[in-house]
């Protein structure tokens, strides 16, 4: 069986990117619905349809903040290669691949699944100071390190 390769920098790279545009996505979004909200006539009659929009945008600000808590997590994230697990490991395991980064959760980088999980996370707390060839069991599902990156 052929050996993949992951450049651990590309994924860094890249995740940091998702972040980025669901960050402008969103950006987009809100500027939509504040200029929507400030359409509807003011009677009274549309109260209610306004109030609902600016509790909408108060749900994308929020999520927005998440979206920066995020991006500024990520420069913490060290591109440099480890051998034990640790922020900014990349964990290759018999059953997926994890990012130990920010909480993002799935996404695919060149057709690969890829996990990125915060250090903070159970999955990532388990697997925290082992190496390749360490194993474990979380959920009643038993994992081996292959590779840690």
């Amino acid at each position: 069986m052929e050996k993949i390769v992951f450049e651990k920098n590309n994924i860094r790279n890249y995740v940091k990117t998702v972040i980025s545009e669901k960050i402008e996505k969103l950006k987009n979004f809100i500027e939509f619905t504040l200029e929507a909200s400030r359409d509807i006539k003011k009677t009274p009659k549309y109260d209610s349809m306004r109030e609902e929009m600016q509790e909408e945008i108060y749900q994308m600000q929020r999520q927005l903040a998440a979206l920066h808590d995020l991006r500024t997590n990520m420069a913490r994230v060290l591109p440099a290669s480890t051998e034990k697990v640790q922020l900014g490991s990349l964990v290759i395991t018999n059953k997926a691949r994890f990012y130990i980064s920010v909480s993002l959760g799935e996404f695919f980088f060149k057709g690969d699944r890829f996990y990125a999980i915060s250090a903070e996370s159970p999955m990532a707390k388990k697997m925290m100071g082992m190496q390749s060839g360490s194993s474990f069991t979380l959920n009643n599902i038993h994992q081996e390190i292959i590779e840690v990156l």
